[in-house]
């Protein structure tokens, strides 16, 4: 028995190649269940026929050896169930996704999944402040510099921002406190992100609390760290910046110093210019696979959520 093989049919040997791609770049903007609908088709089917699609795109765009990348972390679920996506930050899209967890050795699988010959191009390397993943990288690529996302960096900078606020709310009472109260969005967000009745209420409790307005702007000014040239006179900002603590009695912001101070070669190493590089890159990525979870309600199939993150920056085919 012998059964002939056409080029031009699916996987599924009820559609051609052609519906198979007109249906992946459906899905591209629009959700299984929706494309399903539209089309009348069981919504297995064309989950099937997207991943073909899918597999078509990867086919087509293989990994190309990176010069710089950006590492970090997705969860998948509750209780701490992570993946680690691995982006090329020059070509602007992702290139890994994998791992059991956000382990040393789930790192290791992706350097050993490029390969030795493609690991050596590797210059810079982006991620946050996670020791493992930094200790995969120094044994895997010695030659990389390591370089901290800024992103990361900031976040810390707001939790400690909202650590303060926390304690001043415990701190005050009556009408001291009611500036605070229900504020936490407000004085964490950016400030052009607000809405004018945002801004007015962010003017009044900045107004209204010393040190709440003390630790804003030094948090606002914090940001500057990444514009300098030189890593002498981005030094000289930081020194300054932490100078500026003394005597505003702010312990959080005190702690963030400090364990700036102990990561300083990985965040100074932005001030060289072989290091320039988007870092606004992995958190625009970051963004879009929560909306990939968020439309897809869960994805139990992680083969599939693999295919959908590998494939976001792609072009149609």
């Amino acid at each position: 028995m012998k059964r002939e093989k056409l080029p031009w049919l699916a996987n599924n040997p009820f559609y051609t190649k052609r519906f198979a791609y007109y249906v992946g770049r459906k899905c591209r903007s629009m959700t299984v269940k929706d494309v399903a609908k539209e089309l009348k088709l069981d919504w297995h089917t064309v989950k099937t026929l997207e991943k073909e699609y899918m597999q078509e795109q990867l086919r087509r765009n293989p990994v190309a050896a990176p010069r710089a990348i950006g590492i970090d972390e997705i969860s998948l679920r509750k209780g701490h169930t992570y993946r680690i996506v691995v982006s090329d930050l020059e070509r602007r899209k992702p290139i890994w996704f994998g791992g059991e967890d956000r382990s040393e050795a789930s790192l290791d699988l992706f350097y050993s999944s490029l390969g030795p010959k493609k690991s050596k191009k590797i210059e810079l390397v982006v991620m946050d402040m996670w020791k493992a993943f930094e200790k995969s990288t120094r044994n895997n690529v010695p030659h990389a510099a390591i370089l901290y996302d800024k992103f990361h960096v900031m976040r810390h900078l707001g939790d400690a921002l909202d650590k303060i606020r926390k304690m001043e709310y415990g701190r005050l009472s009556g009408k001291d406190r009611s500036y605070i109260k229900g504020q936490k969005y407000t004085l964490l967000s950016n400030r052009e992100n607000l809405t004018l009745a945002g801004r007015k209420a962010l003017k009044k409790l900045l107004g209204a609390n010393k040190r709440l307005n003390t630790a804003y702007v030094l948090r606002e000014s914090f940001g500057q760290l990444w514009s300098y040239k030189t890593e002498f006179w981005a030094r000289r900002f930081f020194d300054n910046w932490k100078e500026s603590l003394k005597w505003q009695r702010l312990k959080p912001y005190e702690k963030f110093a400090a364990m700036i101070e102990r990561h300083w070669d990985g965040i100074a190493a932005y001030s060289k210019p072989e290091n320039k590089v988007s870092l606004g890159f992995v958190e625009g990525l970051n963004n879009k696979i929560r909306v990939i979870q968020r439309r897809a309600y869960g994805l139990r199939d992680e083969e599939y959520l693999r295919l959908k993150i590998l494939t976001c920056m792609l072009k149609k085919i």
